[in-house]
């Protein structure tokens, strides 16, 4: 899967607008949380196959603490990790975390 670096604070709002063309997954991932790698590997593979209907950012929480802040903030989300956050035409449409993370969820959002 082709996961973009979510690295910087300066990327959210090129994300939101982004969002309005096309839509953006961020997963939030603690890489020191078994549950959170549980997470991304089954995103691994089950999304491998639709980086078209997605553009897939992958946001290191435990390096990156500043841009997680902001995108909670910014985005009007509760912090969680695992967590993932989808958005459509500038706004939020799906957001989960830990185990409710539902592929087909996703899925039918951009359907």
């Amino acid at each position: 899967m082709a996961w973009l670096q979510l690295t910087q604070e300066n990327q959210l709002e090129a994300l939101i607008e982004e969002s309005k063309n096309f839509a953006v997954l961020i997963f939030k991932h603690s890489t020191s949380c078994p549950i959170s790698h549980a997470a991304k590997m089954r995103l691994d593979d089950q999304l491998s196959f639709l980086n078209e209907s997605f553009k897939l950012y992958y946001l290191d929480l435990l390096s990156f603490r500043s841009v997680s802040n902001l995108v909670s903030e910014r985005l009007n989300v509760h912090h969680e990790s695992p967590q993932v956050i989808l958005l459509k035409n500038g706004e939020v449409i799906y957001d989960e975390s830990h185990l409710d993370i539902q592929v087909q969820e996703l899925l039918d959002q951009v359907s």
